[in-house]
């Protein structure tokens, strides 16, 4: 099993006051205050541990976000770039640049084969599907964003892999007239390419692909449907099986000397998730195109549970429950139940190994762990301390878990 080591780079010195007031933290809270001198210290500390990481042998993720305090990283090319250059041994998994809101999937395939250039070959590239206030923030229509995402990942493998000369592409959402990018990437016919989603239909399509499919803090309840529409779709396509380095799966992770240190400092994750979903403003939620047809009354109708979260009325009888509800309890999560539900694994060396074997298990396995290692509250000190026991303690004896036949 291999692991990668992200941080998002929030942004956590905005007053509490003026959070509570926000409209929404992720989409129109004023710039202005953002300090850049701590923008600046944030970004230089975060590199460093990238560059740790390096060193120890750990694997590195970066990934992107806009318009909020979740994310200092609106332009994951640019941070690619650096590690490209930077970095010397690991490998460099850019999950992801937003293919379906940028208007030129061309220029993303420049950047991409320009980073695996520079890198020698250890690039990565992960696509995400984007939602919510990031619509509003590109300017795009969310109208067929999946067929979109689709689209784009053709064109850009296209353009990854085609070597003879300018080609035209005469696509549904995008026309090229001339494609010939330079450089050509260092991997042929291109470097590996991840999808990071969890409903039924990407998902299905993800495993008809052969892509790594990536879930981020799904739990294993959700993590396990998806696999598994992964893999039936490929049996029902007559693909053959894949193993479990076609799936991987993103938490929060963070490893102490002792299991009260692990967990307390480990607890400083959450942020991301108390704070930063916070206050998705209505526009987001209501946007055309979002969600499936089938799911999307559930976000029209719904009503309290006693607990505090939602139940769709069409599943209220069954206890399903609905997209808001999912999200509310992220938004609400504590430690304990974060680790009762494999969003956090946190603890001494064992214990995190341990966490992370049974939720292995739970769902089938998987090739892959991507760690949110940093966020919040955490300190410099705190992040390089668990980046070091957990590449030194922890990393070793996922390595001795080999790829098996996912069944």
């Amino acid at each position: 099993m291999d692991a990668w080591w992200q941080c998002e780079i929030p942004y956590p010195y905005v007053p509490q006051p003026v959070l509570d007031a926000a409209d929404s933290v992720r989409a129109s809270l004023p710039n202005r205050h953002c300090d850049p001198r701590l923008a600046a210290d944030l970004f230089e500390e975060v590199i460093d541990e990238f560059l740790l990481c390096d060193d120890l042998g750990l694997n590195v993720l970066a990934i992107e976000h806009h318009a909020g305090i979740n994310s200092l990283i609106g332009s994951n090319p640019m941070l690619v770039g650096i590690l490209a250059r930077q970095t010397r041994k690991v490998r460099i998994l850019s999950l992801g640049t937003l293919i379906s809101l940028r208007k030129d999937p061309v220029r993303v395939a420049e950047e991409y084969a320009t980073a695996d250039v520079i890198s020698r070959g250890r690039l990565e590239i992960g696509f995400v599907k984007s939602g919510g206030t990031e619509m509003a923030s590109a300017n795009a229509n969310p109208i067929h964003n999946v067929e979109r995402y689709w689209e784009a990942i053709d064109l850009i493998t296209k353009a990854l892999s085609h070597h003879d000369g300018p080609f035209s592409w005469q696509g549904k959402h995008f026309t090229h007239r001339h494609v010939n990018i330079w450089p050509r990437p260092w991997q042929q016919p291109h470097p590996r390419m991840w999808s990071a989603t969890g409903d039924p239909e990407t998902a299905a399509e993800v495993g008809r692909r052969g892509m790594v499919h990536v879930l981020v803090l799904r739990g294993p309840d959700g993590t396990r449907r998806a696999y598994a529409a992964h893999r039936k779709a490929r049996a029902e396509a007559g693909l053959p099986k894949v193993t479990t380095d076609n799936f991987a799966y993103a938490a929060l992770v963070y490893v102490g000397d002792t299991e009260e240190e692990g967990r307390r400092v480990g607890s400083k994750l959450l942020w991301f998730l108390n704070t930063s979903l916070k206050s998705a403003p209505q526009y987001s939620k209501f946007l055309p195109g979002a969600a499936p047809p089938r799911a999307a009354p559930q976000i029209y109708r719904t009503r309290p549970k006693a607990d505090g979260g939602t139940l769709s009325l069409a599943n209220a009888e069954k206890g399903v429950p609905s997209a808001s509800q999912n999200a509310q309890r992220l938004i609400s999560i504590t430690p304990e139940e974060a680790m009762a539900q494999g969003i956090l694994f946190a603890g001494n060396p064992d214990s995190v190994y341990r966490q992370i074997m049974e939720f292995y298990d739970k769902v089938g396995g998987f090739g892959h762990l991507s760690l949110v290692g940093r966020s919040g509250p955490m300190t410099h000190v705190e992040s390089e301390k668990g980046i070091r026991l957990f590449a030194k303690e922890v990393l070793p004896r996922l390595r001795e878990v080999k790829p098996v036949i996912a069944e």
